[in-house]
């Protein structure tokens, strides 16, 4: 048995040199790759930093970054970039999760304006008798709809704390969701409006008042209101217990359809001249109501978040919707972009970050002007 430490002469002057070999990865996984016929879209010609997004590609392909499913660019209203990976394709109808919340807030905004609900300052007990649910007060009756769009209701809830009694894992095992977010006590630390935590169950909430609020229910009015005008076919619900429509997450659309949704908030809420979301709604979304306890970049709006990226020394603002795996709409405020990315990362703790670095290091300098 030795006890001293034999250290190679070449180790002890610092001048070993490591070689590691990549593998070699198929062009056709690098290459851009081309935009089919029948996108719905009118293709751009734009010019953009190609080798950038061949770089991109490779790393995709080398699986640093990872369970990427596609990436899509909207510019200027038209399809600039479509890239599919890991056996995805166009057809492909992507479980985005969360990014299912922002289509809660599009038709609540859709349902105000047709009238069928006053307003986002209307509360909870205009749509329920609260003293049948556990835990009645005063501060449960005076939610009101704009604080659970803004995530700040003042429910003892928080999803990114597991001990909470209104995180999202202790709903999903329930007969029924809304019963659960609104038998949850007030958390007397929370001012309603002002301390804002991420409530899933809140969101349920606001898709049981929209389908107990408008003709035929959530289902039917989405696609009548939304869905059809804006030309999307394809796309899969998931269920609440109840078998409503699940404004939790999870709705399941094409990569150009998602981004069709955010084409649409980039237009103002038009889309072929008719005003589907109104203008208004769309500015008091892409308003920064709270600053996000976890990130000084970032803010909240109506179910959708705000960033702001910095790209080579310039500030590049977006309101985006996000759900777990790494999925993306980001809509540019003085960029005419809309970047959609998918992923399956579900619960690996790389999901949003690899996001945020494929659009820093390589979307944004390949296509900003």
């Amino acid at each position: 048995k030795r006890t001293e430490i034999r250290v190679g002469d070449l180790i002890a002057e610092g001048k070993l040199e490591l070689s590691v070999i990549k593998p070699r990865i198929d062009e056709k996984l690098i290459a851009i790759q081309p935009i089919k016929p029948g996108s719905g879209w009118t293709i751009s010609d734009d010019a953009y930093d190609k080798e950038r997004i061949r770089q991109l590609n490779q790393r995709i392909a080398e699986n640093l970054y990872k369970d990427v499913t596609s990436i899509v660019v909207i510019k200027d209203g038209r399809l600039l970039i479509e890239e599919y990976f890991n056996g995805a394709t166009r057809d492909a109808l992507h479980d985005t999760r969360s990014v299912g919340k922002s289509f809660a807030s599009a038709v609540m905004g859709i349902a105000i304006n047709d009238g069928y609900i006053k307003s986002e300052n209307q509360t909870l007990k205009d749509f329920y008798d609260l003293t049948k649910f556990a835990n009645h007060s005063p501060k449960k009756e005076g939610v009101t709809i704009k604080s659970l769009l803004t995530m700040s209701s003042g429910f003892n809830a928080d999803d990114d704390d597991e001990k909470s009694p209104g995180n999202e894992e202790n709903m999903y095992p329930t007969s029924d969701w809304v019963k659960f977010a609104l038998d949850l006590p007030m958390d007397d630390k929370k001012e309603v409006g002002r301390t804002w935590n991420y409530f899933t169950a809140g969101v349920v909430v606001l898709g049981d008042i929209i389908n107990k609020s408008v003709p035929a229910g959530l289902e039917k009015y989405a696609d009548d209101r939304l869905f059809k005008p804006l030309g999307i076919e394809k796309y899969e619900w998931q269920y609440t217990p109840k078998k409503v429509p699940s404004t939790a997450g999870g709705l399941r659309m094409r990569s150009l359809d998602f981004a069709r949704f955010g084409q649409l908030y980039k237009n103002g809420g038009a889309w072929d001249a008719a005003q589907i979301i109104p203008r208004s709604w769309v500015d008091k979304t892409f308003t920064k109501y709270l600053p996000l306890p976890f990130d000084g970049n970032g803010f909240y709006g109506y179910l959708f978040w705000n960033v702001t990226f910095d790209v080579n020394g310039k500030k590049y603002e977006a309101f985006y919707c996000t759900g777990n795996g790494g999925n993306k709409i980001y809509i540019f405020k003085d960029q005419p972009l809309v970047i959609v990315i998918t992923a399956t990362a579900y619960n690996k703790w790389y999901q949003h970050r690899q996001a945020t670095y494929m659009m820093q290091r390589y979307i944004l300098p390949a296509v900003i002007r």
